[in-house]
């Protein structure tokens, strides 16, 4: 995509995030965003910009740790992540993954299709944030080892077509203009 911020490209009426936002807001209490950089180029959204605390961006969890630490001061108990380049995940995502983690101590799922785990899609317990920032500087990378550490559980969304479709190429974005341009 020629770099840049995926999810700031233009998608119907808005942005790629615009859509992400959209979706995500009417199932959570309050949202954050995940970036590395000038936090400016956000502004617009109107939401706290989260860079990693960990040094060297090594990936998705320590995106995952910078919204544990801000949910932490909100006095929340979990967070539950998605990709900024997916526009078009499930609207009843935030339920289905705290169903899917019931009755665990720390609830942790995260979102599946039958063809595997979509570990940006997830329902995290803040009260595992020591035990996230040390397996960081122990060097792990992976999320589903992590989460397979804790038990953690899959909501399966088996639904027709690509409830996990994300943006990664010019031909994934004219796509996503054609499945925008067909949605209420």
């Amino acid at each position: 995509m020629g770099g840049g911020d995926k999810g700031l490209l233009r998608l119907g009426e808005g942005t790629i995030l615009d859509q992400v936002i959209g979706r995500l807001s009417p199932q959570v209490a309050g949202m954050a965003l995940n970036a590395n950089g000038d936090a400016a180029r956000f502004a617009a959204l109107g939401l706290p910009v989260l860079a990693d605390s960990v040094a060297d961006h090594p990936g998705p969890l320590a995106g995952v740790l910078a919204g544990f630490d801000w949910a932490a001061e909100q006095g929340a108990e979990a967070i539950v992540t998605v990709a900024a380049d997916t526009p078009f995940f499930p609207c009843d995502l935030v339920p289905r993954l705290q169903l899917a983690a019931e009755e665990m101590a720390h609830p942790l799922a995260l979102a599946a299709t039958p063809d595997g785990r979509q570990p940006t899609f997830g329902l995290w317990p803040v009260a595992l944030r020591d035990d996230l920032r040390a397996a960081l500087q122990e060097g792990l990378r992976k999320v589903v080892m992590w989460t397979d550490r804790h038990g953690g559980r899959e909501a399966l969304f088996d639904e027709a077509g690509e409830p996990f479709f994300n943006v990664n190429t010019p031909e994934d974005l004219e796509r996503a203009q054609a499945m925008a341009g067909g949605r209420a």
